[in-house]
């Protein structure tokens, strides 16, 4: 989800794709708990151990921004960082708590309000690593979606997550059939199995990160307001 879209030998290009163009009206929230207009790498200030590029939250906003056409600005608050487990995300985990903290803040520094309206989730490669690790991704994953709805007072937020594509390890279909076998309210599952993956096995091609952006905002139009979809998907 940090994004690795055109990362080579640790070294981004700096490519650019027009669906991931900047717009006054999307908003990313930074490190620094501010908001501020939004530009790729998305996560630059966010995931700072490793190099980040082009991922699918700018592909997704403008998406969503050119099917609604009007109305209030999208904010995006990047909080992902790679090579991390569940556990790290877990209640408790090292990352958890500073997913609650952006979300809080982020909506308390929105001018005029703002409001949580979903979660985008793409994880899962590092758990593929171990079968102990695999078999127990679902529990896992269930317990911190009821964690965070909890904790953000959100019991019926929205939570659009991708079966994974790649792993680090040998058991990437045990996680992905615990993804796909999730049955909780207003859990949505993408798959990302088919998109173009880059050459170090794990990450997707800048034009995949596209795409699965596309895919992103499509089950986020038709599980928010259903009249709304994206009309077009070309390049």
């Amino acid at each position: 989800m940090a994004g690795r879209g055109g990362v080579c030998n640790n070294v981004w290009d700096g490519v650019i794709p027009p669906q991931c163009r900047p717009n006054p009206s999307i908003r990313r929230f930074s490190a620094s708990l501010a908001w501020e207009e939004a530009h790729e790498p998305l996560h630059a200030d966010i995931d700072v151990y490793g190099v980040c590029g082009v991922g699918p939250g700018m592909s997704f906003a403008n998406a969503v921004r050119s099917a609604r056409m009007r109305g209030p600005s999208i904010g995006l608050v990047p909080c992902a960082v790679g090579s991390s487990g569940i556990d790290d995300w877990s209640k408790g985990g090292r990352l958890y708590g500073g997913l609650i903290g952006r979300a809080r803040a982020a909506v308390a520094a929105a001018a005029g309000g703002g409001r949580i309206r979903a979660v985008l989730w793409y994880q899962g490669e590092r758990d593929a690593v171990s079968a102990g690790a695999a078999w127990a991704y679902r529990p896992k994953m269930e317990r911190f979606i009821r964690d965070l709805r909890l904790d953000l007072g959100l019991p019926s937020l929205l939570f659009i997550q991708v079966a994974i594509a790649t792993g680090q390890g040998p058991y990437k279909n045990i996680v992905r059939a615990g993804q796909k076998s999730i049955r909780m309210p207003n859990v949505v599952t993408v798959d990302a199995l088919g998109l173009r993956v880059a050459e170090d096995y794990v990450h997707l091609t800048t034009q995949a990160q596209v795409q699965l952006g596309w895919m992103l905002a499509s089950a986020y139009l038709s599980h928010s307001r259903p009249a709304q979809k994206i009309v077009s998907l070309s390049p």
